[in-house]
């Protein structure tokens, strides 16, 4: 059985050089595209030479449609606009499009919600497989301690660029789930000044930025003289890029349709 051929967008990034060496040590797949901007400065770049590794003979290019439709698998973590145009490709080739991007708005998850009509899509806020587990976790904790105070807290590095992040809003839809309501209805993403008591059944957010922190979240549910608290602290950007692998090789011979991680892993 041949591999499994990934195309990889922001390949000179930070998480596209993990991604590259991700796919690298993967039994199964290969490296068959790297995708960057127009007028990017490492275009015609060495995909394996950018991320550390030998040279792949894979080089860089903004070309997408010629390697969308031969590749059987696409992961992208860049931004909004260009991964709602990506999807929208992946939908004509009918491959896998896998989504790590954050800071999407209602209109552009309405746009990858119509891709995966026809193309399976793999998107969450957050590819490691623990913190997938701990979505599980605060999704079963929220629903038995009805009564606990909800708050995330996360920190990521100085340059992130949106708040709260992916992970926490994940965090937050899990406990909306396990209480049975809508985040957009009781999330509380900031608070200054005075703002009187905490309200009943909000679930609040903290976002801290600074260094080089590549992702901490903490989950606290506060009740009367207890608390309970639920954590991740992500040390590599490597166990992202390993998740986002294994659901691009996950979705190979599904059927259309938006999944997240807690799929890929049978949660």
């Amino acid at each position: 059985m041949s591999d499994i051929r990934i195309v990889v967008a922001g390949a000179s990034g930070r998480m596209g050089r993990a991604l590259i060496r991700a796919i690298a040590e993967t039994k199964g797949c290969t490296l068959f595209g790297a995708l960057e901007a127009k007028t990017h400065p490492d275009l015609g770049q060495d995909a394996g030479v950018l991320a550390g590794l030998k040279p792949l003979g894979v080089v860089l290019t903004d070309e997408a449609l010629p390697l969308i439709a031969v590749a059987q698998a696409i992961i992208d973590f860049t931004v909004p606009k260009v991964s709602v145009e990506l999807a929208a490709l992946a939908s004509q080739a009918r491959i896998v499009h896998v989504i790590g991007t954050t800071g999407c708005s209602p209109d552009d998850e309405a746009k990858i919600e119509a891709a995966a009509r026809h193309a399976v899509i793999v998107k969450s806020g957050n590819m490691s497989l623990g913190v997938n587990l701990l979505a599980a976790l605060v999704k079963q904790a929220a629903r038995a301690l009805p009564n606990f105070d909800v708050e995330i807290v996360e920190m990521h590095h100085a340059k992130k660029v949106d708040a709260p992040s992916g992970t926490a809003l994940l965090l937050g839809e899990a406990a909306a789930q396990g209480r049975g309501i809508a985040l957009s209805d009781h999330a509380t993403r900031a608070r200054d000044g005075h703002t009187g008591p905490r309200k009943e059944g909000a679930i609040g957010f903290a976002s801290l930025r600074g260094g080089t922190v590549v992702g901490e979240h903490e989950v606290i549910l506060a009740g009367q003289g207890e608390r309970v608290v639920l954590s991740h602290i992500a040390e590599d950007r490597a166990i992202f890029a390993r998740g986002a692998v294994a659901a691009a090789l996950w979705g190979q011979g599904k059927k259309p349709g938006l999944y997240a991680m807690a799929d890929v892993l049978s949660l």
